[in-house]
């Protein structure tokens, strides 16, 4: 079990500053178990600026949880702010964590660039934080957003895409089914997919993804699902 010692003072703060940019994993974690034990929000940039570099999961997974521990009015400006970032990570760290505050004003920046963003890890942390953060006024807005991304990449990516939209409840429907008739056989397929997931939530993406190449398989031409 880590050890975490709280350090008080501006020289204790300088030394977990220090120790965020540590080459062992296991410092930096302890490190910011420390800042999350006693939230200090002086130290709200450098929680943030560190998420745009982290390599290590368990540690970016900390960080949020420090980041959530701190007073939301200070946090989500700058969160908003790394949202702009050239940095991916730090676009998708700052989502991630954006989604745990759950705050709803933050949803005018959950923008469509960010939900179409070039890159896969950038687009499923917006995808996950648009269904909590979305006002009720705009799932069905969302829902058409979302479906823009069916047969996008590989299993990972379609499977966030789907639990997404399936979070959105019977609302999706009207645009599985326009999805159904588009001529990529991609976007075909894994909308069928999600249309099974969402008539039964118990029946697991492979199950769905297989179910939707044995319809596709019955239909006028074969359909590409990107394998499990």
């Amino acid at each position: 079990m880590l050890e975490v010692v709280v350090i008080y003072s501006p020289q204790g703060n300088a030394r977990l500053i220090e120790a965020l940019e540590t080459g062992d994993s296991s410092a930096r974690l302890r490190a910011v178990m420390a800042v999350g034990t006693e939230p200090d929000p002086a130290l709200v940039d450098a929680l943030v600026e560190r998420c745009a570099v982290e390599s290590d999961f368990f540690v970016r997974d900390m960080l949020t949880w420090a980041l959530t521990r701190l007073p939301s009015e200070i946090t989500v400006p700058r969160l908003v702010a790394e949202l702009r970032s050239e940095r991916a990570q730090a676009r998708s760290q700052a989502l991630h964590t954006l989604s745990k505050i759950g705050d709803r004003d933050v949803w005018p920046s959950i923008t469509s660039s960010l939900l179409r963003d070039a890159d896969d890890e950038v687009a499923r942390s917006a995808w996950r934080a648009a269904v909590i953060l979305v006002p009720a006024g705009e799932r069905q807005a969302l829902a058409a957003e979302l479906a823009t991304q069916l047969g996008r990449g590989d299993r990972n990516v379609q499977l966030s895409l789907s639990r997404a939209l399936v979070v959105l409840g019977d609302l999706i429907e009207p645009v599985l089914r326009k999805a159904l008739a588009s001529e990529d056989p991609k976007a075909r397929a894994h909308a069928r997919a999600t249309e099974i997931l969402l008539r039964d939530p118990e029946a697991g993406f492979d199950p769905a993804v297989h179910e939707a190449k044995r319809i596709a398989a019955l239909g006028p031409e074969p359909v590409e699902v990107a394998e499990c």
